[in-house]
């Protein structure tokens, strides 16, 4: 049994360590790089680098702003119109990583397994969006790595409430990403 035990552990050693995946995202208020944990929130990276590999954020904007809890983005045109979806991505919540200062994570309704394309930023910890032993929370699936910066810029910008879209805290000017790509994936 001992040395059964020894084989398991040395072919565990001599898997490869799980890939980092790094993301950067340029806007038009600067740059920030993304760290994904592809390995407890696997499903929702998977989804996340669907949008980012089709190009699809690119244009997208910032339009939810509220300083000193999260920015939002990734669902809208500079016009405030939808933009198109993939299927929703179960919730994965309860994978342990939690909704602290510069983590990103998904948006999504009162469905806990209703997210999509859009996603936030945590500019404080916010563990009240955790999952608990009675809900599902929100999603998070990584971190901001440099650039924080920006993210914090980002937040401090004015906002307007827009009543005919049934939007508050939108930046007053756009906050665009004009880019976003994986810079690694070891």
């Amino acid at each position: 049994m001992r040395t059964f035990c020894m084989m398991c552990m040395l072919a565990l050693a001599a898997l490869p360590a799980q890939a980092e995946v790094l993301v950067k995202v340029d806007t038009t208020l600067g740059a920030f790089t993304l760290s994904l944990d592809e390995q407890k929130a696997p499903k929702t990276v998977a989804n996340f680098l669907r949008y980012v590999d089709d190009g699809s954020y690119v244009g997208s904007i910032f339009h939810r702003v509220i300083p000193g809890f999260v920015v939002q983005g990734g669902g809208f045109d500079k016009d405030l119109e939808r933009l198109p979806v993939y299927d929703t991505v179960d919730n994965e919540s309860t994978n342990g990583l939690s909704n602290r200062r510069a983590t990103i994570a998904m948006a999504r309704t009162n469905d806990p397994d209703s997210a999509t394309r859009q996603f936030y930023i945590n500019i404080n910890d916010n563990g009240f969006l955790d999952a608990t032993p009675n809900k599902l929370g929100y999603t998070v699936f990584g971190r901001v790595v440099e650039g924080f910066v920006t993210v914090q810029n980002i937040s401090s910008q004015s906002t307007v409430t827009i009543p005919s879209k049934r939007m508050q805290d939108v930046p007053q000017q756009p906050i665009v990403i004009n880019s976003i790509s994986r810079i690694s994936s070891q």
